[in-house]
């Protein structure tokens, strides 16, 4: 095609962002395993088991059922071959975990959900109970139902083999608190064990198979004799006990107090931490310390989101895993039993985030939680930061990145400091005085000096850094506000400094943002002019202007010296929540309650580029310091991380192309491609008729692209008419039965028609508008003329 204009010209200035990585949930709770290698986590999120990379972090594999049903159980093979899952269709499938693939699928002819599922050690024989209090046994290599076990009462919750298959037993466990013991050969129970008085939560047997150890949330563990059938030992452990693992007999132990050669054990529950037991004397011979965090309120612990809910054993590394009520993977290196690696497996809804480190290495995530999380970007591990106790609001970063701030519910702030060598991150100093929660905080920009922060109560508090600050180890320092001042009428939400430390601006519920002088804290003026509550304000980084954000859907930037609107962006169909300055001030990047993310230019006015990546409430926003990188967190509990790509780094090459006679669509191999092939079809006077001679010449795949690119463009009102003209071609030389068989043709079709009537509906509106003002041109021409 062509083109008469130098495209490079075009292409150099445009700037967008594209999706580089994510953390994603992939654990909402229930079972867990690891496979037999202790390579993978195999974790349950509603429809999908997901499978974690140890060593890397990534969700390398997903299983999905079909029917989007959830997942009551699984098991892994001891092999690693063979996964089983059950759901609430009650139907089992055995996956090809590898491929991904579903290799069969039965019914489990339990009445209702199965709750408890595991496979014996030479992974052909499973079990399976159900919540309607039977157990079956499946062979899986043959594919039949072996055994029906009947005799529980209630939800079957706990199945397991006994390691030596010789004894064909199985042990089970059910709401009625006791333990059953199965003759596989006779299909009877052979006995009850009786000792607990809540649910059996684990089991696990010493190595010569000779001894049961049983806990429960009964605070206690019982030692069986499984030759006489009887208790050997009951061990009060004081508090409600979800696993317990044998430790073997050959390592050395002698850090966790295993001094002699009898049977220990480790416990996990209520209390957060690990606890080695000796089973003979029944005496705890070593308790975990996490020197990060608060002591635990006994009296609270079982509603402490750092109760462990599951322990996991990892022999052959020689290493434990936990999983915490938060939803927390943690590994430990036995025999110190160090946090080796952490994985955040659901962050709930992410309120705020920002980059840290000295090269934007980490970010620091606030979530609807009492604990900070500290993300190290190339591998995803986490570090968990105790110290507040109610839900955290907000954090702001110092210039060099490496000292952050947070505020809470709990009515302070804090100071965190992180080691750039190590990554670690600890409290250095501690802050309250406000009488509400504390919703925003900010930095000041150009020394390590002050912090200022804005609360419900709606007052404005400037607090001095403690010089020197402590060492790594010692206790937090307490800050004291140098200055309070009554700001506003409600809830502050959000305070931002200015790039000189000489200005702070506050945005309120009360629908204001003021400016104020921070030598005196006295107020310089007010800015008024939206029409709901300011949830956001931001100074530009190279001019003398405010940006605001607001809970009536618009962005407006004012002069910070006149106090007066200079512009007003209206594109959010909500609350807009955050707003940033990117591209050396040149753009604005805003989040709102809608979910979206648009990338706006100043100086034409217009939201140039509208991301989609999020389900729900975007709260937090962030660009980095060298500008190259955003990073978002939303209500559904997703961090997404942008890099800036300009249209010149990605289609350096394209113009030639573009600027050729006969130009393929094939060559643009994305989206953005196929954009600007059509962008430049349409700035002729016969681009239509250009257009549809390429599309005619395109092979049946290159269409499919094509189809799939104008559903995307479709909806944005900005890139609708490109789209429109694309379908207008295909659909006009297309037969029906041509355009069927292309691949997910469907689905693009009925994904064309809420857009297509809505973009009708939009130029319906226009047109009207454009007939009244038609008519007002009208009188006012027959008006002026009986006048003159």
């Amino acid at each position: 095609v062509a083109v008469s204009l130098n495209i490079n010209d075009h292409l150099i200035c445009l700037f967008s962002y594209a999706v580089s990585s994510k953390i994603e949930p992939f654990y909402k709770g229930g079972k867990v395993q690891i496979s037999q290698d202790e390579q993978y986590i195999f974790c349950t999120c509603g429809p999908r088991v997901n499978i974690l990379q140890i060593d890397t972090g990534k969700i390398i594999h997903s299983i999905e059922q079909d029917d989007q049903e959830d997942i009551t159980s699984f098991s892994l093979s001891p092999d690693d071959e063979i996964l089983v899952t059950a759901s609430r269709a009650l139907l089992l499938k055995q996956w090809d975990w590898k491929q991904e693939k579903c290799t069969r699928s039965w019914r489990a002819i339990h009445n209702v959900p199965v709750a408890s599922m595991t496979f014996d050690c030479t992974s052909t024989l499973l079990a399976t109970g159900g919540c309607d209090g039977t157990i079956k046994l499946w062979d899986v290599v043959k594919q039949y139902c072996t055994h029906n076990l009947k005799g529980s009462s209630g939800v079957v919750h706990l199945v397991e083999f006994h390691p030596d298959i010789s004894r064909l037993q199985l042990f089970s466990s059910s709401v009625d608190c006791g333990i059953r013991i199965w003759d596989l050969r006779t299909s009877k129970c052979i006995c009850v064990l009786e000792s607990h008085y809540s649910a059996v939560t684990s089991l696990a047997f010493s190595p010569d198979g000779q001894t049961l150890i049983s806990s429960g949330r009964d605070k206690i563990c019982s030692v069986w004799d499984l030759k006489k059938k009887a208790v050997k030992r009951t061990v009060p452990v004081y508090e409600a006990v979800e696993g317990v693992v044998v430790l073997p007999g050959k390592s050395d132990y002698s850090q966790m107090g295993v001094k002699g050669e009898g049977l220990h054990f480790v416990t996990a529950g209520s209390k957060g931490v690990l606890r080695v037991w000796d089973s003979s004397s029944a005496r705890c011979v070593f308790t975990q310390t996490l020197p990060d965090a608060p002591a635990l309120n006994t009296e609270e612990a079982d509603l402490d989101p750092r109760s462990l809910m599951h322990l996991l054993p990892m022999p052959q590394s020689n290493r434990l895993a936990t999983v915490t009520a938060e939803h927390n993977i943690l590994i430990y290196q036995m025999p110190a039993l160090t946090v080796q690696q952490q994985f955040v497996g659901y962050n709930d809804d992410i309120l705020d985030v920002k980059f840290l480190g000295k090269d934007d290495t980490h970010i620091v995530v606030a979530t609807n939680s009492s604990q900070l999380k500290v993300f190290e970007l190339a591998t995803n591990s986490c570090q968990i930061l105790y110290g507040h106790t109610d839900t955290i609001l907000s954090i702001d970063v110092f210039r060099k990145g490496s000292m952050f701030a947070s505020c809470a519910k709990d009515k302070s702030l804090r100071l965190w400091k992180m080691d750039l060598k190590s990554g670690h991150v600890h409290c250095v100093a501690q802050g309250s005085g406000h009488s509400n929660a504390v919703g925003s905080v900010a930095c000041s920009r150009l020394k390590k000096g002050f912090l200022v922060s804005g609360s419900q109560d709606c007052t404005i508090k400037m607090w001095d850094l403690p010089d020197p600050l402590p060492d790594v180890g010692c206790e937090p320092v307490l800050m004291t506000a140098r200055l309070t001042e009554r700001a506003h009428d409600k809830d502050v939400n959000s305070v931002t400094i200015s790039p000189n430390d000489k200005l702070l601006a506050s945005g309120s519920q009360d629908r204001t943002a003021k400016l104020w002088s921070l030598a005196d804290m006295s107020l310089l003026g007010i800015f008024r002019g939206h029409s709901r509550g300011v949830w956001c304000v931001q100074f530009s980084p190279v001019d003398q202007v405010l940006a605001t954000a607001s809970a009536d859907g618009s962005i407006k930037i004012w002069s910070i010296q006149e106090f007066s609107c200079l512009r007003t962006f209206e594109g959010h169909d909500a609350s807009v929540l955050k707003v940033i300055f990117v591209s050396r001030g040149t753009q604005l990047v805003s989040s709102g309650s809608d979910g979206l993310v648009k990338l706006w230019t100043i100086k034409t006015n217009e939201c140039v580029k509208t991301f989609d990546a999020h389900q729900d409430k975007v709260w937090a926003l962030h660009g980095s310091s060298k500008d190259d990188l955003m990073v978002t967190g939303s209500a559904d509990s997703t961090i997404t991380l942008w890099k800036v790509r300009s249209l010149e780094e990605d289609w350096r090459g394209t113009e030639s192309k573009l600027l050729e006679v006969q130009c393929e669509v094939s060559e643009a191999s994305d989206d953005l491609g196929c954009r600007v092939v059509c962008w430049c079809w349409s700035i002729q006077e016969d681009g239509i008729q250009e257009l549809e001679k390429t599309l005619l010449k395109l092979r049946q795949d290159q269409k499919e692209s094509v189809l799939r690119f104008s559903v995307v463009w479709n909806t944005n009102s900005r890139s609708c008419l490109d789209a429109q003209a694309v379908l207008q071609v295909l659909l006009t030389h297309l037969s029906p039965e041509e355009i069927l068989q292309y691949q997910g043709t469907r689905t693009h079709l009925e994904g064309l028609i809420p857009y297509t009537e809505r973009h009708m509906q939009r130029i319906g509106r226009l047109l009207q508008a454009s007939m009244f003002l038609d008519y007002m041109w009208q009188k006012m021409r027959i008006t002026g003329g009986k006048d003159r």
